[in-house]
């Protein structure tokens, strides 16, 4: 066997060294590759870590939301218990309260003959009792009687108010 010419050595020697140095280049972009995996790889785990820890607070958040308006409802729902008793209390006080506002309906309705019948009185009191004496008078003496008895210690009338 002969030995192989120079030339093909250089040229199978250029040749390895173009596929050692590519195999070099290839891994060196291997590493450059695993390392912007692994580096986004991080950033997703820590991009993963906060959306987590933000998703943890908004739970959180909403369940503090629902508690405060669950305190509000009980809070409400007091209120109107209390508001709902104040309103049937007041509905009886209505109900006992009306037959005394009828009442007083009625006398403000008779108030006008009242007072007339009140000024009459009072100026049947100013004019005073009848004179005992006066036995000759246009007429039988008035007594405070309901027509009934024998007419005995009958009384002159006499004019008064009472109310």
């Amino acid at each position: 066997m002969s030995a192989p010419p120079a030339l093909q050595i250089r040229e199978a020697n250029a040749h390895l060294a173009a596929v050692h140095r590519r195999a070099a280049e290839l891994e060196a972009r291997l590493d450059a590759a695993e390392r912007t995996v692994r580096a986004q790889a991080e950033r997703l785990a820590r991009h993963d870590q906060q959306l987590r820890a933000a998703l943890d607070e908004l739970g959180r958040a909403k369940d503090r939301e629902i508690a405060a308006l669950q305190e509000q409802l009980l809070t409400s729902e007091a209120a109107i218990h209390s508001l709902q008793a104040a309103v049937r209390q007041r509905d009886e006080l209505i109900a006992q309260l009306q037959p005394r506002a009828e009442l007083l309906q009625d006398i403000c309705r008779r108030r006008p003959p009242l007072a007339g019948l009140l000024a009459a009185l009072a100026e049947a009191e100013r004019l005073g009792p009848l004179p005992v004496g006066d036995a000759g008078g246009p007429g039988p003496p008035l007594a405070n009687s309901i027509g009934e008895g024998s007419g005995e210690h009958a009384q002159p009338a006499v004019f008064g108010t009472t109310v």
